[in-house]
């Protein structure tokens, strides 16, 4: 019965190729989507994955930075600092603004600096300098060849002209960049000289960050302390938060277009071949058998429909990048998952129509004909 699936899958090539065609771009829809939030995921969180940070510190109830604000007094860091465990503390300030060059407008998470840079910092710096001086400024370094800009011109943050000291590495997606500027500016244009948006804390070496971050909020009052893992987490949970309903609604839109396709397909296969399952039902074959058939050739177009549909997710991953810095795309274990549940769904639901034309066929019809 396998032979004859793989027979009746291979004898019209031109079949073959509609069938797996629209089931490779079903599941190519469907792949390459959530490896663009995946991608997306990686690179909202890069500035928190790379801050060289244990333990992020916010004000009580803010747990993450996108679409967040968060304002602590200045001398909590003093309080923070003498928590048992606690190696070193960087107080940031920061806040979503704009890089813009003439015409050009850059969304941008802004980050103010103190002199002495412990954590929070650029961590791939391609050119120039490594810390913003004053009225210096560091920005991606994809957001400067978009603008045009070079080391040592002038870009606006905040209404204010910086010259560009540093380029970096790595700190764009396709929502915005990270730039960097000195605290000090950064609170003389905010007038927050006391206060900061969030603590950067490092802790000693044999001590874990998270019961250090179960410390801190024990003992300094109306803060949140995260571990990075954690605060990457709940950054990622507003994204997915954010795109859920849109992912679900092309997922199902890709369902459909795979599951339509891969019915006809099998449907109309099943059909010229009714001569042939008449005569196998007259010998004495039984319809399980049969059925069996008609999932095997609707698993086999399905199986060849996934590895085509991957392969050129995979080579998205790789041009992708190469096309535009701040485009990224990731595929994980989950969306692989979740596309063999759908590819083994499309088989079951393609095989539906095919197996109930066969359970009504009447063997006396190829000896009638």
């Amino acid at each position: 019965m396998i032979r004859l699936a793989f027979r009746n899958l291979f004898q019209n090539r031109a079949r073959l190729i509609i069938s797996v065609g629209g089931v490779a771009l079903s599941l190519l829809l469907i792949l390459s989507l959530d490896a663009i939030f995946t991608g997306v995921e990686g690179q909202v969180t890069a500035y928190i994955d790379h801050s060289g940070a244990d333990i992020f510190v916010s004000q009580a109830g803010v747990r993450n930075m996108h679409m967040a604000s968060s304002s602590l007094p200045a001398s909590v860091e003093t309080k923070i600092k003498a928590v048992p465990g606690v190696e070193s503390v960087t107080p940031i300030l920061y806040a979503t603004n704009m890089i813009v060059v003439g015409e050009e407008r850059n969304a941008a998470y802004v980050i103010g600096l103190p002199t002495t840079v412990k954590a929070g910092g650029a961590w791939i710096v391609s050119s120039g300098r490594s810390s913003p001086n004053k009225k210096g400024a560091i920005i991606d370094r994809g957001v400067a060849e978009k603008s045009g800009v070079v080391l040592g011109d002038e870009v606006e943050i905040f209404g204010e002209d910086f010259k560009v000291v540093g380029l970096s590495e790595g700190t764009a997606s396709l929502f915005n960049s990270v730039a960097f500027i000195s605290r000090d500016d950064f609170a003389d244009m905010r007038n927050s000289a006391d206060i900061v948006s969030f603590l950067l804390v490092k802790v000693k070496e044999g001590y874990s960050p998270e019961s250090v971050a179960a410390q801190i909020e024990s003992l300094v009052n109306d803060v949140t302390a995260q571990s990075r893992v954690e605060f990457a987490a709940q950054e990622r949970q507003v994204i997915k938060d954010m795109s859920t309903d849109v992912i679900a609604m092309m997922n199902l839109i890709a369902f459909f277009i795979g599951l339509a396709v891969m019915a006809l397909t099998v449907y109309v296969a099943t059909h010229a071949r009714r001569a042939e399952y008449g005569v196998l039902k007259a010998l004495g074959a039984r319809n399980t058998h049969l059925y069996f058939t008609v999932l095997m050739q609707a698993l086999f177009s399905v199986i060849l429909g996934f590895g085509v549909g991957l392969v050129f997710t995979l080579v998205l991953t790789i041009i992708a990048p190469r096309l535009s810095s701040s485009l990224a795309l990731a595929i994980s274990g989950e969306s692989l998952i979740k596309v063999a549940v759908v590819s083994l769904i499309i088989t079951g639901g393609s095989a539906i129509l095919p197996i109930m034309q066969i359970a009504g066929l009447d063997p006396a019809i190829v000896f009638r004909k």
